[in-house]
């Protein structure tokens, strides 16, 4: 089944903000419970099994009753192996984020992914990346640097350093989209992604599995529910919306984030912190526009 083209889905724009914000609020919630689970012992791994493993019926029941059981097929078997492996990487190193960081940091770390991607999509893509989103790129790595403020010391080298390793790799996985949804609909690339993962973290849940109380269970099992239903939602509302429509509810994940940072551990972000997140969401959101920009160049030139 082909992805249906962008004048023949509906538009619903309203709906699709709420999917997407319903998406990013189930995303802080896993990220949070990632975190906490890591206090009560949970192995990295095991979040990660237990994230794909119980979001894949979900995804799957969704997917049959939307764009049906067709969208389980493909020939792309490889390209899915490809994104897996990618996307897998910058699951675990963004699991790791937050387990390193404090939450407010590392979801304002993760926002450096669109700079990634403007510079991957110049290096890998050749796209012709002029001075506005150059400059964009600039002013975001100038966020971080406010951030972080390296040379106080606030933030562990390491844990910053895999955040944006995170951010990377997320970047990355969205080039290796944009060459699989011209032949496969976002269900199928979610599907494929959680199904080939399993194999190589069920293999490692052979050495790092282990039992625990109710309580942590039930951190995990809603790891796995809140993941999925992130997927779902977020693969429903670009059905009904483009991007760029849906884009500020993933910026809204630095409130979600921090008003549960703070409710469960106190923490409350310093001011730089602030001014950081304030520089590289509106890097993210500059380049974004300049992209809607450009596409909407192309197309008028075909």
């Amino acid at each position: 089944m082909s992805p249906a083209s962008p004048s023949a889905r509906p538009h619903r724009p309203l709906a699709a903000i709420g999917l997407r914000l319903i998406a990013v609020i189930c995303l802080s919630v896993m990220f949070i419970a990632v975190r906490l689970a890591d206090a009560r012992g949970v192995h990295i791994v095991e979040s990660l099994f237990y994230r794909q493993a119980l979001a894949l019926p979900v995804a799957a029941l969704w997917i049959a009753m939307t764009t049906g059981v067709g969208s389980f097929r493909t020939s792309r078997v490889g390209a899915h192996a490809t994104r897996m492996i990618v996307g897998l990487t910058g699951m675990i190193l963004n699991f790791l984020s937050y387990i390193l960081l404090l939450p407010a940091e590392a979801v304002t770390i993760g926002f450096t992914m669109p700079i990634f991607a403007t510079i991957l999509s110049a290096l890998i893509l050749h796209e012709a990346t002029g001075i506005h989103r150059w400059s964009a790129v600039l002013l975001g790595f100038v966020g971080v640097i406010i951030m972080v403020r390296p040379d106080a010391g606030h933030f562990p080298a390491t844990g910053v350093a895999v955040a944006l390793a995170g951010a990377l790799f997320t970047a990355s996985v969205s080039l290796i989209l944009r060459q699989l949804s011209r032949t496969e609909n976002s269900g199928t690339i979610v599907f494929w992604f959680t199904l080939l993962s399993l194999p190589p973290l069920g293999v490692a849940m052979l050495f790092y599995g282990q039992a625990h109380d109710a309580a942590t269970w039930g951190l995990l099992i809603l790891i796995g529910v809140a993941g999925g239903i992130a997927q779902i939602c977020m693969t429903a509302a670009l059905r009904w919306a483009p991007v760029s429509v849906v884009l500020m509810m993933d910026y809204s994940s630095i409130i979600w984030t921090t008003l549960l940072g703070w409710a469960i551990w106190g923490n409350w972000p310093m001011v730089t912190t602030w001014i950081g997140a304030a520089l590289i969401v509106a890097s993210g959101l500059y380049i974004t526009w300049r992209e809607q920009i450009r596409a909407r160049r192309l197309t008028s030139t075909q």
